[in-house]
């Protein structure tokens, strides 16, 4: 069991955000998880067929992603400034890391690979961990990128911007939002009832009692106060049914939990354009959008309309000038994905008129 204490300081600087790389890692925990896969079947196949087809090197990036070890270099995912940050931002974030900070947490990692029981309360760990040796770290493109952290995160990061492109931007208007949608709902809940209404529904192994998050961990244990520190909260859409808890410092202390709303991710939509959607867009445009339940090439939407190719990339063209689609290549495939934008204007067309968000 893993405890976190809040003073009043604490509560005040508890905030939401969402984090790409978070998204990034987890994803990757997941597809080398296969009995974790529950609701992500599909699009852990899909990814990884897309993975083996580019051909890329993103060896770096896995061997520092283990599910098998408690703790994850934590400069992976370094905390988002912003609710709402982009790859971009996060990339930036991730190459500011310091050195010196990056070598400690892969002191960390190499201790946490020969300790399988473990915690991330600050006290479990040694006052002073020894330097991690070449042949304590998961691979020798782990062990240059400790010896030479600069080139080593400009490394990384492309073999980031590689693996989103592959895996995640072609679905990212839906993963959005639905992580949006839990910031709403929390926002919502912290506003009715409280910071016992914004913890007291994260997970079934989270707890809110008594001022003290208490998280059921298999093999984690510790108190960590957190002493003005505030706590960062992440929902993700590929961590369930765990959640992740980051406490060592200097980062600030990270719960990352399950979105709300997951099952329903991937479920195949049976979506029509709806009249008002039509009316807006012109029944051709509005065909496409309903279609893009998942990425779709030019020429399976064609196959799935019946439209000529030809209208489909001219049609596909205005809807991605208006934010509403967005095109991601896959090797030599063009795909296409709704957008946060046209996932809200679809949704809302889809409310009853008596509903009342709608008054």
């Amino acid at each position: 069991m893993l405890t976190i204490t809040f003073t009043v300081e604490d509560l005040a600087r508890t905030r939401l955000a969402v984090s790409p790389l978070w998204e990034i890692v987890a994803s990757i925990r997941l597809l080398r998880t296969p009995r974790s896969q529950t609701f992500h079947q599909e699009w852990a196949q899909l990814t990884k067929a897309r993975i083996d087809r580019a051909g890329v090197d993103l060896g770096l990036l896995f061997d520092l992603v283990d599910p098998q070890v408690w703790y994850m270099a934590d400069f992976l995912t370094p905390p988002p400034r912003s609710p709402l940050p982009d790859l971009t931002a996060d990339l930036s974030a991730l190459r500011r890391v310091s050195a010196s900070q990056l070598r400690t947490d892969l002191d960390v990692l190499s201790y946490a690979r020969k300790h399988p029981i473990g915690s991330l309360a600050e006290a479990s760990l040694p006052r002073r961990l020894r330097p991690a040796r070449p042949e304590d770290l998961p691979s020798a493109a782990v062990a240059d990128l400790y010896s030479d952290p600069e080139a080593g995160l400009e490394r990384l990061a492309e073999q980031l911007q590689t693996y989103w492109e592959l895996a995640i931007a072609p679905h990212w208007g839906r993963i959005r939002a639905l992580l949006e949608s839990d910031l709403l709902y929390r926002g919502r809940r912290l506003g009715q009832a409280g910071h016992t209404g914004l913890f007291e529904d994260l997970a079934e192994s989270v707890k809110w009692r008594n001022g003290s998050l208490s998280i059921k961990h298999r093999r984690f244990h510790g108190v960590r106060n957190l002493a003005g520190e505030g706590l960062l909260m992440t929902p993700s859409a590929f961590v369930w049914p765990t959640v992740f808890s980051s406490t060592i410092p200097p980062w600030q202390p990270t719960l990352t939990y399950p979105a709300r709303g997951v099952a329903t991710l991937w479920a195949n939509s049976s979506r029509t354009a709806s009249a008002g959607i039509a009316g807006v867009l012109g029944r051709s445009r509005a065909e496409l959008l309903a279609q893009l339940d998942t990425p779709r090439s030019t020429t399976e939407l064609a196959t799935r309309t019946g439209m000529s190719a030809g209208g489909v990339s001219q049609h596909l063209g205005t809807l991605r000038s208006g934010g509403l689609v967005t095109p991601h290549r896959v090797g030599r495939s063009v795909l296409y994905a709704r957008t946060a934008v046209a996932e809200a204007l679809l949704e809302a067309a889809d409310r009853p008129e008596d509903d009342p968000a709608l008054r």
